[in-house]
């Protein structure tokens, strides 16, 4: 069953519960800045792991001492939803203990 797009409303009602998380181009996204491209690599692998347990994938960007996350929902037409929210959430949960700012 496919998602059910958030308003423009609502998208930016959850971006205030998400601090360095923004809307743009049809996506929900942060960049991660970290100590070292090894921790880098690490939050990667952590995040994909993640988005497999809950069989929903964003578009990650590595950098040398950073991590782009981009996400919106393919079976929404590519809108922003709930679930898009939920993993951001689950991201924000871990970053911490990856030295993530």
């Amino acid at each position: 069953m496919p998602s059910e797009p958030l308003s423009q409303k609502e998208i930016e009602d959850r971006l205030r519960e998400l601090p360095g998380w923004t809307f743009e181009d049809d996506r929900i996204s942060r960049t991660y800045r970290l100590g070292t491209h090894l921790a880098a690599s690490a939050l990667v692998a952590h995040i994909a792991v993640v988005q497999d347990e809950l069989n929903h994938h964003s578009d990650l960007t590595l950098g040398y001492d950073s991590v782009r996350l981009a996400v919106n929902s393919h079976d929404a037409g590519g809108a922003v939803t709930e679930k898009d929210f939920a993993l951001a959430q689950c991201v924000e949960d871990l970053a911490p203990a990856h030295g993530a700012a």
